[in-house]
């Protein structure tokens, strides 16, 4: 026997046609599917490059190096309070400059020396430093050379040596006024800072106020030099007057240069006796976080400016063609034959028929299936699990069984609405 081709399906009314269009799956709105599926399709490029731009932004960050807390005379900045010049013309002098920024790394650079010392450990900003590294880098088996120190700085590294005047502005062009070789033939400089008392056997240069601001002495076997300001040495000035001479001259003992520029700590103790305030959670983030935040929302905001949409008034449009519901209808039964979609033509016409159906019982559209064939068992001559077959039970398997759920639908409907 062969199938019927003609008409598969008794011809559904015009509402049956829409809900036909329906989703087969219960409780979600007709077409949800396909407008989510056009949606992605339409924003997914957006999306694309919208993770691309975060993914970018994320790496950026996590591969930038950490800017330093500390750049004065620091040899890796080339600002005007950064040391790269002169560490790039002792370079080329043939002097090997090893900078580092932790007293366990210039340790570990200077190696034990048991004999006479072969580098120079310059400090800059030794206050920065705790009581412990202090004590640590005093043992270390090479020249000092200390950049700025303070009175507690001299009690540890250059215990013979006394703050005579607090650090102050500089006087330019202070001349050496001693017997050092490399200050006599550097001139006058940009130096002061801070002064020192000296002991007997030192020497002093570049007096301000009274007291010198350059010391330099030996004991215990090595050679300590003391600078009361790092100027001199940086980038802004050292092409002035006699800047770089001072500091070249006063660094060509070794060719291994240890440069040590301290990172400041981290959080000082509270006062005895006071409880230290908990930072608070924005404090924490680090500022490169928060310009990954700011850049996201300027791109966010392009991204809204350059998608909106500027609706005008509504323009009325005629139809070019006019469709019957007739062959609305029979194209959907068309569509559903050659997809053998048996199962979704018979949940169209199911759901049509109780659709119309419940109002006649005085049920709401959410009542449960078994209210819904009670109420048309009372009113039928079927029995109920006859009309629980028709309104709820499985697909169809052939052609010839829609139709004849169809036929049963509409026999069913018919005999309740006559009661």
């Amino acid at each position: 026997m062969t199938t019927p081709t003609t008409e598969p399906v008794a011809p559904p009314q015009p509402d049956e046609a829409s809900a036909a269009v329906a989703t087969a799956e219960p409780g979600k709105e007709p077409g949800s599917g396909g407008r989510l599926v056009r949606s992605w399709r339409k924003w997914r490029l957006l999306a694309a490059l919208f993770a691309l731009f975060v993914l970018a932004c994320v790496a950026a960050v996590l591969v930038a190096p950490t800017p330093k807390s500390n750049s004065y005379l620091d040899p890796a900045s080339s600002d005007s309070f950064g040391t790269k010049a002169l560490a790039n013309i002792l370079g080329n002098r043939g002097f090997q400059v090893i900078s580092v920024y932790s007293p366990a790394a210039a340790l570990a650079a200077i190696g034990p020396a048991p004999g006479r010392p072969e580098a120079t450990l310059v400090i800059t900003s030794p206050g920065l430093l705790t009581a412990a590294q202090r004590r640590q880098l005093a043992r270390a088996s090479a020249d000092l050379f200390l950049v700025e120190p303070g009175r507690v700085s001299l009690t540890a590294l250059a215990p013979a040596v006394q703050l005579a005047g607090g650090y102050g502005q500089f006087d330019s062009l202070v001349s050496p006024s001693c017997d050092i070789v490399g200050a006599a033939l550097a001139g006058s400089a940009d130096v002061g800072g801070f002064t020192y008392r000296i002991p007997a056997g030192a020497a002093g240069c570049y007096p301000t106020k009274g007291f010198p601001s350059v010391v330099r002495y030996v004991a215990g076997g090595r050679t300590i030099t003391i600078m009361g300001s790092g100027f001199p040495m940086t980038d802004g000035l050292l092409a002035a007057d006699g800047n770089a001479a001072l500091s070249l001259n006063l660094l060509n003992a070794h060719r291994s240069i240890v440069w040590l520029t301290p990172e400041p700590k981290v959080a000082s103790g509270p006062p005895s006796g006071e409880k230290a305030a908990p930072k608070s959670r924005p404090a924490l983030i680090p500022p490169a976080a928060w310009l990954v935040v700011l850049q996201l929302l300027v791109a966010l905001m392009l991204t809204v400016v350059w998608r909106a949409r500027r609706f005008g008034p509504l323009i009325a449009e005629r139809l070019p063609v006019v469709v019957r519901a007739s062959e609305t209808v029979e194209g959907h039964a068309r569509l559903y034959q050659t997809r053998r979609a048996r199962d979704r033509a018979a949940t169209a016409l199911r759901d049509a028929m109780l659709g119309r159906i419940r109002p006649a019982l005085g049920l709401t559209a959410d009542a449960p299936a078994d209210a819904v064939i009670d109420g048309l068992a009372g009113r039928s001559r079927l029995d109920r699990s006859t009309i629980a077959a028709i309104a709820y039970g499985p697909p169809p398997p052939t052609d010839i069984d829609l139709v004849k759920l169809a036929r049963d639908l509409d026999d069913l409907e018919r005999e309740v609405r006559s009661q």
